[in-house]
C-alpha cells in the first residue's frame, strides 16, 4: 500500500489492530478517499476520486463495509484510546451524548423507523422523518485554536423502534438505557479514569442517575432536573430489633421550586453554550432523588435564571453532590458542542447521503462517518502550523478555528503528501509553479 502521511501514522496504528492486513490496507484507503471527496461519500464515488491510488478490484472495497471481518468496538476503542492519551492525559474527562435522526428512505433499509426530528421541531410543530436514530457519545477535547470544546463522537448505538423491536421479538431499549451501555462499555475500557457525562434532558432520568451514582469512582451525570422532583431525606438508621421492612426513605424534602421562591441567589459568571461567557444566578442544595421501585439517589441540583434575559430558567442535577454550582452548569453547557458535531457532519461529511441498507453496512457506514469527523479533527490538530494557517477563511468577527478549516487543511495535506507523491502525478505536479500550486490545491480542497 502507498506510505501513509507522516501525520497520520500514529493515529491509524491504534487502528490497525480491528482489521486483518488487506482489509485494513483497502480501509485506509477508503478513510482518505472519504476525506478528498468534497460529494456523496458512496464507495463508489469514493473510488472515483482516487481511481489509480486504490489497487485491487473495486468490489473488493465495497466488502469492506458489507462482508469483510473486521471489529468496530476494537476500531472505537483505538479511537478513544488515542483521544484521551493525546489530548486528556490527565484529570476529569468529560464526554457528552444526544441523539440524532439519518434520513434514510427505502423499504428494505435495515433498522429503519419513523422518528421525531429535534432539528426540524418547534414547541407547535412536529416533524417527523424516515431513517435512523443514532444514540452518540462524544468526547469533549479542547483544542488550542478554539475556544469551545470540541465534541469526537467515539461510540454509537443503533435506536430501534417500539414497532420494530416487536416485529423482529427483540426488547425495546430507550435511547437513555442505550446510552447506559456505552457508558457502560467506556467505563470498562478505561476504569482508572474518571468520565464527567453531560446528557440533555432525554438522559436525565432516574434510572441513569442510579447507574451513574452506582459508579460515582469512574462516573458522574449532569442533566436538566424537575422543579417539581420527589426529594427525600435518607431513612433513619434502624436502632434494636424492629417488626416490618426497614424505611426506605426519610422525610420529604421541599422541591427544588420552592426552595428557589425562599432562597437567596448567588451570582456567578460562568462558561456558557458556544464558548462565550454568561453572568447568572443560582440556587442549588442536595437531597435524594426517589423513585418508587428504584430507590434514593444521592444528587445536587443547581436552579439557573439568566441575567442578560435570553434564556429561560432552568435546572440541573449531578450525581456527584460534591461538584459546585458553577461546574455542574458549565459541564452541561458544554455539552452544546455536540450538536455543533451533528450540523457540520451533516452539512460537510454527507451524514445523509449514504446508500447502504443491509445490516451489516448500516451498522457500520453511519459510525464510521461520526469517526471520520474525529480523525479529521486529530489529523488537523497535528498539522504543523503553517499548513493549518493556510486554510484558514477569515471573515469579521471571526475568532476560533472552524471544521470547515479542518477539513480543508487535512485535504491540502493529503493531496500532497499522500496523492501527489506516486510517480505519475509527482512528475507532473512538481513542474508546476508555486502559484498554479496552490490555485489547484484551493480548488480540490474546499470545505463542501
Amino acid at each position: 500500500m502507498r506510505s501513509i502521511p507522516r501525520a497520520a501514522e500514529p493515529l491509524l496504528q491504534e487502528l490497525a489492530s480491528a482489521f486483518t492486513r488487506p482489509t485494513f490496507q483497502r480501509f485506509t484507503i477508503l478513510l482518505f478517499a472519504a476525506i478528498l471527496t468534497t460529494g456523496r461519500r458512496t464507495v463508489t464515488n469514493l473510488l472515483r476520486t482516487v481511481q489509480s491510488l486504490a489497487p485491487g478490484h473495486p468490489s473488493s472495497y465495497h466488502r469492506v463495509l458489507s462482508r469483510r471481518r473486521w471489529f468496530h468496538w476494537r476500531l472505537a476503542r483505538g479511537l478513544a484510546g488515542f483521544i484521551l492519551g493525546h489530548f486528556v492525559p490527565d484529570g476529569p474527562v468529560l464526554i457528552c451524548g444526544d441523539d440524532t435522526v439519518d434520513e434514510h428512505r427505502g423499504q428494505k433499509v435495515y433498522g429503519k423507523a419513523c422518528h421525531r426530528d429535534a432539528v426540524r421541531s418547534t414547541h407547535s410543530f412536529t416533524a417527523y422523518r424516515w431513517g435512523h436514530k443514532w444514540v452518540v457519545l462524544a468526547i469533549l477535547v479542547k483544542f488550542p485554536f478554539s475556544r469551545r470544546r470540541w465534541a469526537l463522537p467515539v461510540l454509537l448505538a443503533l435506536y430501534r423502534s417500539k414497532d420494530w423491536n416487536r416485529r423482529h421479538q427483540r426488547r425495546h431499549k430507550t435511547p437513555s438505557e442505550l446510552m447506559q451501555q456505552l457508558l457502560a462499555v467506556l467505563i470498562h475500557w478505561f476504569p482508572q479514569r474518571k468520565f464527567m457525562f453531560a446528557g440533555d434532558g432525554g438522559y436525565g432520568t432516574h434510572p441513569l442517575a442510579c447507574f451513574a451514582y452506582r459508579h460515582r469512582p469512574h462516573l458522574a451525570l449532569i442533566s436538566r432536573f424537575y422543579p417539581d422532583a420527589n426529594l427525600y431525606a435518607p431513612p433513619p438508621a434502624v436502632k434494636g430489633k424492629r417488626n416490618g421492612r426497614p424505611r426506605k426513605k426519610g422525610r420529604k424534602l421541599a422541591a427544588p421550586e420552592q426552595v428557589v421562591r425562599r432562597s437567596r441567589r448567588s451570582r456567578l459568571t460562568v462558561a456558557w453554550y458556544g464558548g462565550g461567557r454568561r453572568r447568572i444566578e443560582v440556587v442549588s442544595e442536595a437531597g435524594h432523588w426517589y423513585k418508587g421501585g428504584a430507590g434514593l439517589v444521592l444528587i445536587r441540583w443547581v436552579f439557573v435564571h439568566d441575567r442578560e434575559g435570553t434564556h429561560r430558567d432552568e435546572y440541573f442535577f449531578s450525581t456527584d453532590p460534591q461538584m459546585t454550582a458553577q461546574a455542574t452548569v458549565e459541564t452541561f453547557t458544554g455539552r452544546w458542542s455536540i450538536e455543533t458535531t451533528f450540523q457540520e457532519m451533516r452539512a460537510y461529511l454527507g451524514l445523509e447521503s449514504t446508500r447502504g441498507w443491509c445490516e451489516k453496512t448500516v451498522l457500520r457506514v453511519a459510525p464510521c462517518l461520526f469517526g471520520l469527523y474525529s480523525v479529521i479533527a486529530l489529523l488537523y490538530a497535528q498539522l504543523p502550523a503553517n499548513r493549518t494557517r493556510s486554510a484558514v477563511i477569515a471573515w469579521p468577527g471571526k475568532i476560533d478555528r472552524t471544521f470547515s478549516d479542518a477539513i480543508t487543511a487535512v485535504r491540502r495535506d493529503l493531496w500532497v503528501t499522500w496523492a501527489f507523491v506516486t510517480p505519475d502525478h509527482h512528475a507532473a505536479f512538481s513542474k508546476l509553479s508555486r502559484s498554479i500550486r496552490a490555485l489547484l490545491l484551493y480548488a480540490l480542497a474546499p470545505a463542501a
